[in-house]
């Protein structure tokens, strides 16, 4: 009976590729099940597969896995003639690393004498039968022009930060000259639910896409670091070739070191949380993701607005918030950026906002700067559009004289009281404790409004001596303007607050 695809790359697999390094060095590689049913499920797709994603625990053979498939692809039963093959990672020693698997197992294996060429210098290997052509490319390397790959490897894209990145975008496009090309994903996960490895898993769990082959490993949220049961789930290598002595010393250190737990969490557990302290857990901001009613805002008397500005040249962020009968606070947010540049801050920022302007929830201010009375207008517009109307505007005192001019110019806000809302200790951790109750209790809808989501997955609280927090800008790799803008929006449901008379700000 013949074999099957995946039946050839695992005949090959287990007939000529030997372990290239460690204990078992020289000894024919035998994958476990979890790398056999990936395999499968990936080349014996009836629908056919463009995308495999593998997502485990460090030290379970990713790299192992990778090299075995590239040698299937380059002188193996996958082998195409005049094709390319590529694995890419985001450093030179990662993708050095796949390189040098690939090129020992080749040498340690006399049937492989003849069939291919390798330059070591360049980082390449020549299937020598069909002219196959393998390169292992990395971000900081610059060699990702003229590709056009059948097949493309991203070994650890769980460290690319953001949507996607340059490289990303270089290797994943240059397969359109191909009519079934393949890519596949083998990672541990990415710390947040904004990161091109999230994205991709969560797209794959979504949408139910028959061409798309999703293998996620992991423990459950909020497990117990010693729970040998949860081990296994992100380490299916358990105790075959990944050692179970050493996780657990690295664990245990991880259960004494508070520092350390998200680190050993992400990488040990394979759980999706972040290596910096992030203020929000995903779950608990994913079961707030209810629509907000308008209603609720048009018949509120006391609808509230948070607004954080940031440089000219950035997003700013107007967030407005009302309360129904039941205490559960709605949020609708507005979110502005220049159109002009819109397309280099997207890359700078690692943020898809073209898109989001595209779709609505990002809204472009004509030019390279954002005009305040032109901000101004829009939100009366768009308020009085709606049946809005505000009762108070929480500001952070940055740039706020040349907003509050534009709004007496254009007439917006000018029925609302203004509160200023200072950014340190003692102002916001009242107001994060605030928002955190509404979050908890189950009592906020936000409406997976993207650019929300985005500043909600990445802001990262910091705390004084008094264990007072604030939400620290500089430590969080994206914006985060926006859940800024939200914290102050639903502060302005606390009592007392100070109020600051909007005419002593307009000279």
């Amino acid at each position: 009976m013949p074999l099957t695809r995946a039946g050839r790359v695992l005949k090959f697999i287990d007939d000529f590729c030997l372990v290239p390094e460690g204990t078992l060095v020289g000894k024919p590689i035998k994958l476990d099940p979890f790398q056999i049913k990936f395999i499968v499920d990936v080349y014996d797709n009836p629908h056919g597969t463009s995308r495999g994603i593998l997502s485990i625990a460090r030290k379970n053979g990713k790299t192992a896995t990778i090299a075995c498939l590239v040698l299937a692809h380059v002188i193996g039963p996958e082998r195409q003639q005049n094709s390319q093959i590529v694995s890419g990672a985001l450093s030179r020693d990662q993708a050095s690393l796949v390189f040098s698997l690939c090129e020992k197992m080749l040498k340690m294996q006399p049937k492989f004498n003849g069939l291919y060429k390798s330059v070591h210098s360049l980082k390449r290997i020549i299937g020598l039968k069909a002219n196959t052509e393998y390169r292992a490319l990395a971000a900081d390397g610059g060699t990702q022009q003229g590709l056009s790959p059948i097949l493309t490897i991203l070994d650890e894209a769980g460290q690319v930060q953001g949507p996607t990145s340059p490289f990303i975008e270089a290797l994943l496009t240059a397969q359109g000259a191909h009519e079934d090309p393949l890519t596949i994903i083998i990672s541990t996960q990415a710390p947040s639910d904004a990161d091109f490895l999230s994205l991709q898993i969560d797209d794959a769990v979504r949408s139910g896409d028959p061409h798309t082959v999703c293998h996620l490993h992991a423990a459950d949220a909020e497990c117990d670091l010693m729970d040998r049961e949860q081990w296994k789930k992100a380490n299916p290598a358990l105790g075959i070739f990944r050692s179970e002595k050493d996780l657990e010393q690295q664990l245990k250190r991880a259960s004494r070191i508070p520092a350390i737990e998200s680190s050993a969490r992400n990488l040990l557990l394979n759980q999706r949380i972040s290596l910096e302290s992030l203020w929000l857990a995903p779950a608990v901001w994913k079961e707030a993701s209810g629509e907000p009613d308008l209603d609720v805002f048009r018949e509120s008397m006391t609808v509230s607005m948070g607004l954080d500005l940031s440089m000219r040249n950035d997003l700013t962020a107007a967030v407005i918030s009302a309360k129904d009968d039941d205490d559960v606070l709605h949020l609708i947010p507005f979110v502005f950026a220049p159109e002009t540049g819109m397309k280099e801050r997207e890359l700078r920022d690692k943020a898809p906002y073209t898109a989001w302007a595209a779709s609505g929830h990002l809204i472009p201010v004509p030019g390279a700067t954002l005009d305040y009375d032109w901000v101004c207008m829009w939100l009366a517009m768009r308020l009085e559009e709606l049946g809005i109307r505000l009762a108070g505007v929480h500001f952070d005192r940055w740039r706020i004289k040349e907003l509050q001019g534009a709004a007496a110019r254009q007439n917006f806000a000018q029925d609302a009281e203004w509160f200023e809302v200072g950014q340190g200790y003692v102002s916001m951790s009242p107001r994060i404790e605030h928002f955190e109750t509404y979050l908890l209790q189950g009592k906020l809808r936000h409406g997976s409004h993207p650019l929300l989501n985005m500043a909600a997955s990445n802001a990262i609280v910091v705390r004084d001596p008094a264990n007072n927090r604030k939400i620290d800008k500089s430590k969080s790799t994206q914006r985060i303007d926006p859940i800024v803008a939200a914290v102050m929006s639903a502060g302005g449901f606390m009592v007392p607050v100070d109020i600051v008379d909007v005419t002593t700000w307009i000279a």
